[in-house]
């Protein structure tokens, strides 16, 4: 059971919403279960089907788990900059602001993987926790990238921004360029 706090309506069968607890999951239903509700909207099939053991007949499927680490109180789907692509962001108790982007190509994800996980293995974390155990706090993080560890790659020293850099087999200057341009495409 999720102790929800927010939710927000990504598309006609995927919800995005965060729990008490500084989790955000975005959740879909199966293709289908869509169909079947498409068949039926009256939802008298789905009461009398049970499941097993008389659970839900149906289920949604994860797409993505993150642990903000602060009680989320807003989730809204907006585009920041005229022209640009939607995003979900959101808003903590404390009064954080986040944002969860898409990213539109596998090339970019598999930098983007990369790049976060020489930070992760490079920068330890000020207070000596393991970066990738708090953002999995709750739940296993799943299909969200940090980006606000992969900023700090412009706040380390030039060796090791370099030695980064050759890992991806890029230069710093690309690297830096490549956070800039999924910054100004979503928000400034």
């Amino acid at each position: 059971m999720k102790w929800l706090t927010c939710c927000s309506y990504v598309d006609y069968d995927t919800v995005a919403g965060a729990d008490k607890f500084g989790n955000v999951f975005v959740i879909r239903l199966t293709s289908n279960t869509t169909d079947e509700i498409d068949e039926d909207p009256t939802g008298t099939k789905a009461f009398w089907d049970r499941g097993l053991l008389n659970g839900a007949p149906q289920k949604v499927e994860t797409l993505c788990n993150y642990h903000v680490g602060e009680t989320v109180l807003s989730l809204q789907k907006a585009t920041l900059i005229p022209g640009g692509s939607e995003s979900l962001v959101y808003t903590t108790l404390s009064g954080g602001i986040g944002m969860l982007v898409p990213f539109t190509s596998r090339e970019d994800i598999d930098f983007f993987q990369h790049l976060e996980m020489h930070l992760r293995a490079e920068q330890p974390s000020l207070c000596g926790r393991d970066h990738l155990s708090y953002r999995s706090y709750y739940m296993p993080v799943k299909s969200v990238i940090d980006g606000d560890l992969c900023e700090y790659f412009n706040s380390l020293d030039s060796s090791k921004r370099r030695s980064i850099a050759e890992e991806l087999d890029r230069t710093p200057a690309e690297v830096s360029k490549k956070l800039e341009d999924i910054r100004t495409r979503y928000a400034f």
